[in-house]
């Protein structure tokens, strides 16, 4: 621990990792809610956007319908498109971020790459180093907030030869927009949302395209364009029409986790899925190409991937599919696995990202061990809610592990926690403490039970999905990816916190009594069996309890 006197630090109330949808929710959040302003943000990047700042390859954009992929306060009418492209996102993210003053408050640049909790002092020390100057300094705080993200660090492949090629070798996620492709031939590695996105996007610029399938996907038909300009009509003339479409969306989405059941209602579902899929895919891709593309396992163990034009783009002359694998590389070609020589003047790896690492390898010290020493401890990633860590006192992560949703959006999974977030540390910043966490007990129950019944979940039915690791002996299985509940069970439990599972340090901690979740939770209880014995079946409200 460093021995720096405290009182030459900078200190700030709130330091937040990242300026991405989450850290811009964050600042945003705390100056509605409290008026907060006094927030350091540390970017790694030169711009605010994360995710949407750093993923600039051609094609790029959500998919997730546009009034569900942003913040529930910050609406707009402005998209081109039901499924907005990055330029979009990412002018979206720059307007909310100056409303709420953030990039004033952000040290850009700045890699921050090691916190530690000050026991004596009851504030976080951060180490971060500015990538423009080198230069090294420290900054203080009473909170701290990750807002990583997982989208951002490629992941590596390691191919034999690949030092060899004289060709620009790339990952979507840092795009080199330097490099001309227009009239060279291009191999893609990956066939997963990035991949797809990107084909039919290349291939009317270049002379040929080579994709390696890396494995298989549920591709579905994507919405159509034409939808937007009707919605826009409904936002502007219809009163609530906005919130109204929001819910449908969301409602839409949430009846898809009927799918992520493996019972029998959900593998209906996902048969009816299958069925319905497989003549799709069959109807546009090339018949050649159908076994590469129909997969072998369920409906919803890995992510759906929307059909942006990709299923066309196979019948194009110059585009290629193949699903032998790339054994070397040379200096201006690739030998597969089938002893084929592909043509390349450039590759690009369009093959996920290293989501099992959490905070980009930050070292994090709490109270008596690190991040790494907890999870050990703990029996794989995991944290509270998504949110909270015991022993790591006043410190929080958006989006952190579980916090993914494989139907639905990952916004709304950040809303929720940053409003937990903030409900739990009102004390803190009203006086009454110095410190909250969650309890040990409360952790493990809650990590262990998550894990119990994510096995139970599609995404453990054996598609060997990104979702999923195995320990070394690949006898053991963790996910610390998804959320096996529905995005209605996580909005509960952040709106309606269990006060007996947090923990306060200080001379006046709060109660521990919710008077308003305990009639809440009376509320749904006689509610719900109610509705029932009308023949009512509200979904939502029922998932309140799953």
């Amino acid at each position: 621990m460093s021995n720096t006197d405290s009182a030459d630090v900078p200190y700030s109330q709130f330091i937040c990792i990242g300026t991405g949808f989450s850290g811009i929710g964050l600042g945003a959040t705390l100056k509605r809610w409290y008026g907060i302003t006094d927030v350091q943000f540390f970017e790694r990047e030169l711009e605010v956007g994360g995710t949407w700042y750093l993923n600039s390859y051609p094609g790029a954009a959500a998919d997730v319908p546009n009034l569900l992929y942003c913040l529930s306060y910050e609406p707009s009418i402005s998209w081109s498109r039901l499924l907005p492209e990055r330029e979009e996102l990412l002018a979206y993210l720059k307007r909310v971020a100056d409303k709420y003053d953030i990039p004033s408050r952000t040290s850009f640049s700045s890699q921050v790459f090691r916190c530690e909790w000050l026991q004596d002092r009851q504030r976080w020390r951060v180490h971060v180093k500015h990538l423009d100057t080198g230069q090294v300094t420290i900054h203080e705080s009473q909170f701290l907030f990750s807002a990583c993200g997982i989208l951002d660090q490629p992941r590596e492949m390691d191919l034999p030869g690949l030092a060899n090629f004289k060709g620009p070798v790339f990952h979507t996620a840092r795009w080199r927009h330097d490099v001309d492709l227009r009239d060279r031939n291009v191999v893609v590695l990956g066939n997963g949302c990035t991949g797809t996105q990107l084909v039919p996007a290349l291939a009317p610029q270049v002379r040929h395209i080579t994709q390696f399938v890396r494995s298989k996907h549920w591709i579905v038909p994507s919405i159509r364009a034409d939808i937007i300009e009707k919605l826009k009509f409904i936002y502007r003339n219809i009163p609530g029409g906005m919130r109204f479409v929001r819910y449908v969306l969301y409602s839409g989405a949430e009846d898809d986790f009927t799918g992520i059941h493996m019972d029998e209602k959900g593998r209906a579902w996902r048969a009816a899925k299958t069925e319905k899929l497989t003549s799709y895919i069959k109807q546009t891709a090339p018949e050649k190409y159908h076994d590469m593309l129909i997969p072998d396992f369920e409906f919803g163990c890995k992510r759906r991937v929307f059909n942006a034009g990709y299923l066309e783009s196979l019948h194009r002359d110059n585009v290629t599919l193949t699903d032998e694998r790339p054994t070397e590389i040379k200096s201006d070609h690739i030998i597969t696995s089938g002893g084929r020589k592909v043509k390349a003047d450039a590759i690009i790896f369009a093959n996920g990202f290293k989501t099992e690492r959490v905070l980009h390898g930050i070292e994090v010290i709490g109270r008596t061990q690190t991040l790494e020493e907890h999870w050990d401890a703990l029996g794989g990633v995991g944290a509270y809610n998504t949110l909270a860590l015991s022993g790591f006192p006043n410190f929080f992560m958006i989006i952190g592990p579980n916090a993914a949703t494989s139907h639905t959006s990952a916004i709304m999974a950040s809303e929720n926690t940053i409003n937990l977030a903030l409900r739990q540390i009102k004390p803190v910043f009203d006086g009454r403490a110095t410190s909250v966490e969650v309890t040990q007990h409360a952790e493990e129950e809650h990590v262990h039970q998550l894990q119990k019944d994510l096995a139970t979940r599609v995404w453990a039915s054996g598609c060997n999905g990104w979702y999923v690791s195995k320990d070394d002996q690949g006898s053991r299985t963790w996910n610390a990816t998804l959320w096996p509940y529905s995005q209605a069970n996580l909005w509960y439990r952040s709106l309606f916190p269990v006060s007996s599972h947090w923990k306060y340090t200080g001379s006046n901690p709060p109660q521990r009594w919710c008077t308003g979740a305990l009639m809440l939770g009376l509320l749904v209880a006689v509610s719900v069996p109610l509705l029932r014995s009308c023949g009512l079946h509200l979904p939502q409200v029922e998932a309140f309890q799953k």
